[in-house]
């Protein structure tokens, strides 16, 4: 492996349809911080409780095979905002040659996938949005209530875009955008997203392809050094990726030449689990627990919606 494919990480599961067995579901929760265990199985719904399991081991799996930190030693906090961070991490060691330059990552679950993107030496966010029919709601009062999150420049494009499906699309394009751009940054519910702007190519979006077209305008000004990779993990979930400079003292500047772009690589709950060791015992009465769970709301299970939130 190059160290091109070593400096840059795109992983998805896909949770909609995995559907645990008992014996892979107490494993899962014995491999995860007990507190974080404790979390998920407070979720009503099972959809939730399986998105924020699959987010957890994509991290904890990330950090055991990129950072080389053996999976026991693993230890995630979480912000007041609830992002996740290493607490004290190791470095690693290196006999020669410069300092490795920090990792940073973030992940993202919505719609049927959990998703992990990191990136060594540049401050990461990620986002991934499905595109739905609204639930309670025609699409015009949808966009009514969601106005003030773009500019006009941006609804224009949106509204531009065709068919309602194809406005739901670029709304949700746009949407994963931001989303990208406020996580990479650590800001939350107080930054007015009308101070950015995205720029979208002409070039379509397409399966199987990343594009890194798209330009970021904060304040009305096209920021150079933000980088901006959107792909579609299927033909309804877009994934954008936010890439900026790291906000410490001596980071490296962005590079003037990137490497292609790494595409989102899905991995089983095989892959998910295979580094890992757990680190409780097993707790029988937990899956007894998510048995019980509904899968989803009624509203999601009879319409497929959800709404942009906070993830």
């Amino acid at each position: 492996m190059t160290g091109e494919e070593m400096s840059s990480v795109r992983w998805a599961f896909r949770c909609g349809s995995w559907t645990p067995s008992r014996s892979d579901w107490l494993f899962a929760s014995r491999c995860v911080q007990p507190e974080e265990k404790d979390r998920i199985g407070q979720f009503l719904f099972a959809k939730d409780a399986k998105s924020a399991m699959a987010g957890r081991l994509l991290l904890r799996r990330f950090v055991c095979e990129r950072m080389q930190i053996p999976w026991s030693e693993i230890r995630l906090d979480r912000s007041p905002r609830g992002k996740p961070y290493l607490a004290a991490p190791i470095k690693v060691r290196s006999d020669s040659g410069p300092e490795p330059q920090a990792w940073s990552f973030n992940l993202s679950h919505q719609g049927d996938y959990a998703v992990l993107a990191a990136e060594q030496g540049m401050q990461v966010g990620v986002d991934i949005m499905k595109t739905t029919m609204p639930g309670s709601s025609s699409v015009s009062e949808f966009f009514r209530i969601m106005t003030r999150q773009f500019t006009a420049y941006e609804w224009s494009v949106i509204q531009s875009a065709g068919s309602e499906h194809r406005q739901l699309a670029a709304f949700y394009r746009h949407w994963a955008l931001k989303e990208s751009f406020i996580k990479a940054i650590g800001t939350g519910l107080g930054f007015n997203l009308q101070r950015v702007e995205f720029h979208l190519p002409s070039e379509p979006l397409t399966q199987g392809q990343v594009l890194r077209q798209t330009k970021m305008h904060l304040d009305e000004e096209e920021q150079e050094d933000w980088i901006f990779e959107e792909s579609l993990l299927d033909a309804d979930h877009h994934v954008a990726v936010a890439l900026g400079p790291a906000d410490k003292a001596g980071s490296a500047p962005l590079p003037s030449s990137l490497p292609p772009p790494t595409t989102f690589t899905l991995l089983s709950f095989i892959d998910l689990i295979a580094l890992a060791s757990p680190l409780t015992e097993e707790d029988p009465a937990y899956w007894d627990s998510f048995k019980m769970k509904t899968e989803a709301p009624q509203r999601q299970r009879d319409t497929h919606t959800s709404t942009p939130a906070s993830h």
